[in-house]
């Protein structure tokens, strides 16, 4: 059985830990413009799930293309994450200055939509470094089951440390700041390593 570098789940771990400041700061700022009631809590909920859903089919479909190289998509998504996390807080709350006017219904679809467009790129990157690792080791179960298990760490890492430490010492846009430049850089280590899998 052919061995994957532990880089991998080192960067997964990093990219769990990311996504959950994301989600915390993202739903802080959005209760803080639509208000915390049964139904904004579901709508901002849903969204995150529908997004990570609708990523996962997409970065599976990228995975799945022999012509693609999912360890370089995966390096994209994460810088792309990075940029898109960098500006979030000013662009939820610009966004929800707008909104403040129109109808709660148009309120609601709008802040739905905020939400899954950057998810849609949090959980495309699953199945792509997957993707990644099987053709490294040959073995489904054990690429999956490794990567969902450090994901998972990471994020569970993340809502502890950021109700401890993080949001208290950062706030929400300083928060939003340190994920983006995890992202950043589990980007760009991906992206050199992907670059050295080509010439290799």
């Amino acid at each position: 059985m052919r061995t994957s570098p532990p880089w991998l789940d080192i960067a997964f771990f990093v990219s769990g830990f990311a996504a959950l400041l994301y989600q915390i700061v993202w739903q802080r700022v959005l209760f803080a413009v639509v208000g915390i009631n049964i139904e904004s809590v579901t709508v901002v909920v849903s969204a995150f799930l529908l997004g990570l859903g609708l990523g996962s089919v997409m970065g599976g479909a990228i995975s799945r293309d022999p012509r693609r190289r999912p360890l370089l998509a995966f390096a994209l998504i994460e810088l792309a994450m990075g940029l898109l996390g960098s500006v979030s807080v000013p662009l939820f709350r610009s966004a929800g200055d707008r909104l403040i006017d129109f109808s709660p219904a148009i309120t609601a679809a709008a802040t739905f939509l905020l939400v899954v467009a950057p998810t849609l790129l949090l959980g495309s990157t699953l199945p792509l470094l997957v993707a990644s690792r099987v053709r490294q080791t040959g073995n489904v179960g054990q690429s999956v089951g490794m990567l969902y298990c450090v994901n998972t760490l990471g994020s569970a890492v993340a809502a502890l440390l950021s109700a401890v430490v993080v949001l208290g010492t950062l706030g929400l846009r300083g928060t939003s700041w340190l994920a983006a430049i995890l992202n950043i850089g589990v980007g760009l280590t991906a992206l050199r390593l992907a670059r050295g899998e080509a010439r290799g």
